[in-house]
């Protein structure tokens, strides 16, 4: 058995779930954020049989797409003025961690 820990960009969550679910998989959401951009995230996990884990894992890549956004850089003294710059980051996609699980019970 394994536990998937899944961090999925909030707009991705809801695709996510649903086809998870669609293909009778259950997972807890929670909600997160991320440290760099404080953008709100969510964290799924998912317990998994060993055989399972690569469609799981496939379902999130395919509904979790990577896209780039522009964001403010934190102020910046330029000259007499702080200035804030806009920078282009990569957001969205999925960060995913496969664990052992020793024991299950579901109580």
């Amino acid at each position: 058995m394994k536990l998937i820990v899944a961090i999925v960009n909030n707009d991705d969550c809801h695709a996510v779930l649903s086809e998870l679910s669609k293909n009778k998989f259950s997972a807890t959401k929670l909600s997160t954020s991320g440290s760099f951009l404080r953008a709100g995230n969510a964290t799924l996990l998912i317990g998994a049989a060993d055989e399972s884990v690569a469609e799981i894992i496939e379902i999130i890549k395919n509904f979790s797409s990577k896209r780039t956004q522009m964001v403010e850089t934190g102020p910046s003294f330029a000259g007499e003025t702080f200035m804030s710059m806009p920078i282009e980051v990569t957001v969205g996609g999925a960060t995913v961690f496969v664990l052992d699980v020793d024991e299950f019970h579901k109580l």
